[in-house]
């Protein structure tokens, strides 16, 4: 007889890509995995129909409870928020799992566009699967609701969605010349990397330097990275893929500084988000340092 270990740990890996999806950070998920184990073990299987349904309802609605909190707390953070990668070289099972283009850190940042209600119905229809009636019986409303909040979802995804789909060779060849430039820089070779309706978005959370709100077009992008460029020297950038892209690592010895990752027409940069929250770069920092990070010229 399947025990309650046995089947948590089967459903683990899904149940995390969808509180992850959910919550944007990993130990967010990993505590609401937390308790559903507990509410699991406290029913016991025996006393549920459809074991596999009750753990991904209880874990839905635990990660719909803790992001409704979460966005009334942001409400005091300081600056953009930016979602918390996955390690790249312990990357969760599940980010091969499922669709791997709702993983990546671009597509968690659009996600944020969504209310929590919107959120939860859109994860569940459009990237797990369930049908409206299923995702309907999760959240607990109408399946006429659930349909609203799926087609509210994608009006707004739609909106801010990137305009162009780029392959990582292309975003890599971008991390690259960014590099390059910040090695050398000139307005020039800056103007040159960035689309002219390009933005930047750093997170730094109160904690570490950062811009406190988007900035938008390449003249003001040219302007804050040639600022940037004298504290970056002595500094070294490593390339990793975190959530299935390519981005940027800076570091300052053993300290990552920030994580980087872009938005590209293929050509130029069109949207370049910096992660330096402290708190969220710990876990990169435990992974990355392992034998060294490696430099690019």
């Amino acid at each position: 007889m399947q025990s309650e270990t046995d089947l948590f740990e089967q459903q683990r890996s899904r149940l995390f890509g969808l509180a992850y999806r959910m919550l944007g950070t990993p130990a967010d998920a990993e505590d609401v995995l937390h308790e559903a184990w507990l509410r699991l073990q406290a029913h016991g299987l025996a006393a549920l129909q459809d074991p596999e349904a009750w753990l991904v309802t209880v874990t839905t609605r635990l990660a719909l409870d803790r992001l409704r909190r979460a966005k009334a707390e942001r409400v005091h953070y300081t600056g953009p928020w930016l979602p918390e990668p996955l390690v790249p070289e312990a990357e969760h099972p599940d980010a091969t799992l499922e669709r791997g283009q709702s993983l990546t850190l671009s597509f968690l940042v659009l996600l944020e566009r969504l209310s929590p209600d919107e959120r939860a119905a859109f994860l569940l229809h459009e990237v797990f699967d369930y049908s409206h009636a299923e995702a309907a019986a999760i959240l607990e409303i109408t399946e006429d609701a659930c349909r609203q909040r799926v087609h509210r979802a994608k009006a707004r995804l739609r909106e801010g969605r990137p305009r162009f789909q780029v392959d990582q060779s292309a975003q890599r060849r971008l991390l690259q010349r960014f590099v390059a430039a910040m090695a050398e820089p000139t307005a020039e070779s800056l103007r040159a990397l960035f689309a002219a309706d390009a933005v930047h978005v750093s997170d730094g959370g109160g904690l570490a330097r950062a811009t406190l709100r988007p900035l938008h077009g390449v003249d003001r992008l040219v302007r804050l990275y040639l600022q940037l460029a004298g504290n970056l020297r002595g500094l070294t950038y490593q390339t990793v893929m975190l959530n299935g892209e390519p981005a940027l690592l800076i570091h300052d010895g053993e300290r990552v500084l920030s994580a980087m990752w872009i938005e590209s027409d293929g050509e130029r940069i069109t949207a370049i988000h910096a992660l330096r929250h402290p708190g969220k770069l710990a876990r990169l920092m435990a992974v990355t340092n392992v034998g060294g990070p490696a430099s690019l010229h």
